[in-house]
């Protein structure tokens, strides 16, 4: 009898890790959310450095972004010399529910700064050894559908997270056991139990891969130019700057959030459909995009994703009703659900061995890096006019269309594949 992993063509570990991540992401979600609306409130006290309420969070915002890329390669490679994954996924899990938690007692922007740094020290550590995992756990055959699949559990509680999160906020205070919660200690407290439970879940159901820890002998450093193929740019590099563009360009809503409502005539609760309309759309398509990726090949999805993305980014700066923007950003999930797992199963495919984290760290760290340049950038060009930042986004998007078109080779498809069946040596080895 067929388990589910068995169904939808995945490993079992695989599967548990995801909804691990599933977990977790629901309170990291809450608050994209949140936050905006928190700094804006009036509840947090003192000076801000002489800068405006939107460039103010948007350097909150973006320090969980910084510290993230910031770390990924280092946790990477200590993962990688260790041969150990869960010990960083928990210690991530167990930073980021303290900080979660913490966000209730902060009472300045500056405690609220610390605090967003301490997040993105705890996802460094978490998601390089995750993705790690998952890497190893796959082979060249499966690579793509197990990132969609696992992407798609992180992005269906990411996605709902937002949504909750501004029922949650605009239906406080509460009282519970006689005491009185506000909306945003509500929110700050589900973030931080989601996090416990992913703990639980992955000291429960997840195991180590069977992985050697690579010899300190060996090059585990990232490589940006190209000297072993035709191109000028490493292609794992390249797939990071592609990242961190669609980053960019998926991010720059989160900081201008009181300007969104403001043109478009709406609450909280809609801006959080909206910003979920992204999420949820690559978790419709997202698993089906890894699996075909493993047939048809990773760079056409790629390329196809970040075409989209232009004028889908684009379309946020024009839009004036609450359906026009959930249209754009469900395009814009679209063009993130073809980019992101093939991206990552491409650079798996061309993983050196024992060398999984620090390879893909790349890739994640791009992304984090993005998330925290997004957010920091369209606080500082919403002062230009409302377009702005979303003309910024989309001119990103076309640079790295260029990029990966001119410098990411194929590893999947006629010719390719052919050497790994004859026992020949693959990118990989």
């Amino acid at each position: 009898m067929s388990t589910i992993p068995d169904r939808l063509g995945i490993k079992r570990e695989v599967l548990a890790l995801a909804i691990a991540r599933m977990a977790d992401s629901v309170g990291n979600s809450f608050l994209i959310v949140v936050l905006p609306l928190y700094i804006s409130s009036g509840v947090i006290t003192g000076g801000a450095g002489g800068l405006g309420v939107s460039l103010i969070t948007g350097v909150i915002l973006a320090a969980f972004g910084f510290f993230n890329s910031a770390l990924q390669p280092f946790a990477g490679r200590i993962s990688d010399r260790l041969g150990k994954r869960k010990v960083f996924v928990l210690f991530g899990l167990v930073v980021l529910a303290v900080a979660n938690f913490t966000y209730s007692l902060a009472s300045s922007y500056w405690m609220l700064l610390a605090i967003r740094a301490a997040q993105g020290i705890g996802v460094a550590f978490t998601i390089v050894a995750t993705i790690a995992l998952v890497n190893e756990l796959a082979d060249d055959t499966s690579r793509g559908g197990n990132m969609g699949t696992f992407n798609t559990f992180r992005l269906l509680g990411f996605g709902a997270g937002p949504i909750a999160a501004g029922t949650v906020v605009h239906a406080g205070p509460y009282s519970v056991f006689g005491v009185s919660v506000t909306g945003f200690d509500a929110a700050f407290y589900i973030a931080s139990v989601s996090a416990a439970v992913s703990i639980v879940l992955v000291t429960l159901l997840v195991e180590d891969s069977d992985v050697e820890p690579a010899d300190g002998s060996e090059d585990t450093s990232i490589a940006v130019l190209d000297h072993e193929g035709d191109g000028v740019l490493d292609p794992v590099f390249t797939l990071g700057v592609a990242s961190l563009f669609m980053a960019i360009g998926i991010a720059l809503l989160s900081a201008i959030e009181p300007q969104v409502n403001e043109r478009l005539g709406q609450t909280a609760q809609l801006f959080g459909v909206e910003f979920a309309a992204f999420v949820l759309v690559q978790v419709l398509v997202q698993a089906p995009i890894g699996s075909a990726s493993d047939r048809i090949g990773r760079k056409p999805f790629i390329l196809a994703g970040l075409a989209i993305l232009v004028p889908a980014t684009l379309a946020q700066g024009l839009v004036t009703q609450p359906w026009e923007m959930i249209v754009a950003r469900a395009t814009q999930g679209l063009a993130g659900a073809a980019v992101f797992a093939p991206a990552l199963a491409l650079a798996g495919d061309l993983a050196r061995k024992g060398a999984s984290g620090t390879q893909l760290s790349v890739l994640t760290m791009s992304f984090g890096l993005g998330t925290a340049i997004g957010p920091l950038s369209s606080g500082f060009l919403v002062r230009f006019g409302y377009p702005a930042p979303f003309v910024f986004g989309a001119a990103l998007a076309v640079v790295g269309l260029v990029l990966v078109y001119s410098q990411v080779e194929e590893t999947v498809g006629p010719g390719v594949g052919e050497s790994t069946a004859d026992g020949q040596p693959t990118a990989q080895d």
